[in-house]
């Protein structure tokens, strides 16, 4: 068997190493038009930032070490321009020296990743503007810091990498101003889990637009200026593009397979293209929805991965299905863990499908040990059976390990009502003895057996009475205007000045405390909800207004 590779990053050089173990007779060519394979393209903001400092370290294998050790053909600067399925051939352009030849095939895999999304900016073409896809890409922004010590960059778009670029530019000294089309960062989120982002980057002094999106950019006196929607003028150094990506498919195009709905490539379960000898993996295909169903498109390494080997393994004659994808994601943005997985409100909203949600504030690991983190959690679950549908987690400490839970809870299938019984690991400079995992369990199970009323904070309008059961140092720190507050602990002996006859929405800081104020109520013949998340998530949906230093 002759199997060609088109693209030779995480989808590609995984299909090509496994087609190796599994069949050692193949002939193998894996075909890249870019200078490397193997190249941790997720690392590259880290190189720019310097926390990465060896440019080597990026590059995961070579072609000769491809060559030695698993007998792969790899050609790098070898872009395939055609593909003929008549002939079964791919016509192939070596870029140093221009020659165009034919190589012939038996099955074919197509990894040609995806490309940066460029506006239709007037002056987008500015040699100050760069987007971020590969080493090049890298490089060429790395020698704009270095001509710009103490200058200033412009991101246009808060996308995952737009994050990792403010964090790792302002790491190099530079001031970054961040501008995004939609009223809040990272688009996978819901809005009011984007608010702790907002306020952390600017406690970190990144200038944020939000709401306000990229008019031009143009040059005064010389110099890139990035005009906004509303007017505002930045000047810069230089400019990062940072908006997604398109998946490419010129060359499906071009061959006549067939593309989905999404703009994809279209492929089966198990990777196959509509030609059954050219299969597709990465960020160029159309997938499904793990917890929807729908197709999508997902640019990201770990799925790509995995379809490389999926493919490999049905090239090499094994029936291997691939599941979907969930979205499992997470980033670093200064001090801050970001990650989501499965579906998000606004999802499973437009899908109309059942729901609900929870928000809790745990501490990261046990309080009394140093350096706890109180933690951000949105849990989405079916309101028919209980099961995960979706989570996102914003904390200083124990994000990734919380957010890989949910993400197989979410590839298991589980409920929440199995979140309340997972063992998960303890010790104090770990966990709790109930994990944020339980808790969360715990909150949303407690709902769905409607042990207690439930109101969300963005469901709290001017004429909702308001309960604050917290103390009084936090209710004089801030709170909903026009909020009765009865501490508590002094709850039982205050039920006279509990305002009767009106529905009571009670408020702590998370949630647990007002919890408890609801089972007394209740008990005592009020009709009462708990705000889900208390004073803490309320704060997401009304920011309180920063001040120019930064502060609240």
């Amino acid at each position: 068997m002759k199997l060609l590779i088109i693209g030779g990053v995480a989808g590609g050089m995984s299909a090509a190493t496994r087609a190796r173990r599994l069949d050692e007779k193949a002939d193998i060519v894996v075909f890249e038009k870019g200078r490397h394979v193997s190249f941790a393209t997720c690392g590259l903001p880290y190189f720019i930032g310097r926390t990465i400092r060896r440019r080597s370290n990026l590059l995961v294998r070579t072609p000769e070490r491809l060559r030695s050790r698993s007998n792969l053909d790899v050609r790098v600067l070898n872009e395939v321009t055609a593909i003929d399925r008549e002939r079964k051939e791919a016509t192939v352009r070596d870029r140093e020296t221009n020659r165009t030849y034919a190589e012939s095939y038996d099955k074919l895999i197509l990894a040609p990743g995806a490309k940066p999304v460029i506006p239709p900016l007037p002056g987008v073409d500015d040699p100050a503007v760069h987007t971020l896809q590969d080493a090049d890409d890298m490089d060429r922004i790395d020698d704009a810091v270095e001509a710009a010590p103490g200058g200033r960059a412009v991101i246009i778009g808060g996308s995952f990498i737009g994050l990792e670029m403010a964090d790792n530019l302002m790491n190099r000294g530079l001031h970054v101003a961040l501008a995004e089309m939609l009223p809040y960062v990272m688009a996978p989120l819901d809005p009011e889990m984007a608010e702790p982002i907002h306020r952390h980057l600017r406690e970190k002094g990144v200038e944020l637009f939000l709401d306000n999106a990229a008019r031009a950019i143009e040059r005064h006196s010389g110099a890139p200026v990035v005009v906004l929607q509303d007017g505002t003028a930045l000047q810069c150094d230089l400019v990062v593009l940072c908006v997604g990506v398109r998946p490419r498919t010129r060359l499906a195009l071009e061959a006549g397979l067939d593309i989905g709905r999404t703009g994809g490539i279209k492929v089966d379960e198990h990777l196959r293209t509509s030609d059954a000898d050219i299969y597709a993996v990465g960020d160029a295909i159309e997938v499904t929805d793990y917890v929807t169903g729908q197709p999508t498109l997902m640019a990201m390494a770990g799925p790509a991965s995995r379809q490389g080997r999926i493919a490999a393994d049905n090239v090499c004659g094994r029936r291997t299905a691939f599941r979907g994808v969930q979205g499992t994601g997470i980033v670093k943005v200064f001090d801050l863990s970001v990650a989501n997985t499965g579906a998000s409100e606004k999802t499973l909203r437009r899908l109309k499908m059942p729901y609900e949600k929870v928000y809790v504030h745990p501490a990261s690991h046990a309080g009394y040990y140093p350096g706890a983190a109180d933690m951000t959690i949105k849990l989405l679950f079916s309101t028919e059976d209980g099961r995960v549908l979706g989570a996102q987690i914003v904390a200083a400490d124990g994000v990734d390990k919380r957010i890989d839970v949910l993400s197989t809870a979410i590839q298991a299938r589980m409920t929440v009502y199995d979140l309340e019984e997972v063992e998960l690991a303890y010790a104090p400079p770990y966990g709790a003895t109930n994990d944020p995992i339980n808790v969360a369990g715990f909150v949303a199970a407690n709902h769905l057996r409607s042990d207690m009323d439930v109101i969300h904070a963005d469901q709290i309008g001017d004429d909702t009475i308001v309960l604050d059961v917290r103390t009084p140092g936090e209710f004089a720190g801030g709170h909903i205007p026009a909020a009765v507050h009865i501490h508590v602990d002094d709850l039982r002996q205050r039920l006279d000045d509990v305002p009767d006859g009106k529905p009571l929405a009670v408020i702590c800081a998370s949630g647990y405390r007002s919890y408890l104020a609801c089972r007394i109520l209740t008990q005592e013949g009020f009709k009462a909800a708990n705000v889900i998340g208390g004073y803490s998530t309320h704060r997401q949906f009304h920011p309180e207004p920063m001040g120019g230093d930064g502060t609240a």
